[in-house]
């Protein structure tokens, strides 16, 4: 019989993140941690370092401010990630990026499913590459499942907006950035995007730089 595994190192690191307090330091592209995936969280922190480690996400993705973060972002390499969308966007905008508001949730160990075939494209950014936007097309709807951070099964149908959060964060659980679904003609700096490309959908910027939408 194997021995139990050795999951000192991992709390370890999230103790030593924790005792500085206020929101954690966010890991950036090439740093290759965000590149390696992630470990199934599978107890390696105990509840209560647990429950410390979920707030202190949710305190880093308010302070950013984001609507999703994941925990590799803050150099912890396990299956764990925070979603929260309050949308405060104008009406045109939500409607036709179907923003809806998305309560705060925890995503352990998720993985979700295409359903369907449609696909939508928007302007997208990430914690992780800050100053950089790019149209991304993803799934329109997506079956998510997984366990919260009580170990309550997750089998949940997302659509519209919340359905892109979804996707963004479990990448990062795979060691994917936005970017490696992007339209590379499309990135544009955050300057840019607010002066020029501010539209509800993306297709005057993709006339205008020369990409195709689905």
């Amino acid at each position: 019989m194997a021995p139990p595994p050795d999951h000192a190192p991992l709390a370890e690191r999230v103790e030593e993140l924790l005792a500085a307090g206020g929101p954690l330091p966010i890991v950036t592209a090439g740093q290759p941690l965000l590149r390696r995936g992630t470990e199934r969280y599978d107890g390696q922190l105990a509840p209560a370092l647990l429950a410390r480690f979920v707030e202190a996400l949710r305190v880093t993705m308010r302070a950013a401010p984001g609507v999703g973060l994941a925990a590799p972002q803050v150099g912890v390499p396990l299956r764990i990630a925070v979603v929260e969308d309050p949308a405060p966007v104008p009406a045109e905008i939500a409607v036709a990026r179907g923003r809806v508001p998305l309560p705060f949730r925890v995503l352990v160990n998720p993985v979700y499913e295409p359903v369907g075939t449609a696909r939508a494209a928007f302007f997208e950014g990430c914690l992780s590459v800050p100053g950089w936007q790019a149209v991304v097309a993803r799934h329109s709807e997506v079956r998510l499942r997984g366990v919260d951070e009580h170990g309550r099964t997750l089998d949940e149908v997302f659509t519209g907006w919340p359905a892109r959060i979804v996707q963004h964060e479990t990448d990062h659980l795979d060691g994917m950035l936005y970017l490696d679904r992007a339209e590379p003609r499309s990135l544009s700096s955050n300057e840019a995007v607010a002066a020029l490309w501010a539209q509800p959908v993306p297709e005057a910027a993709a006339r205008a730089l020369g990409f195709e939408l689905p």
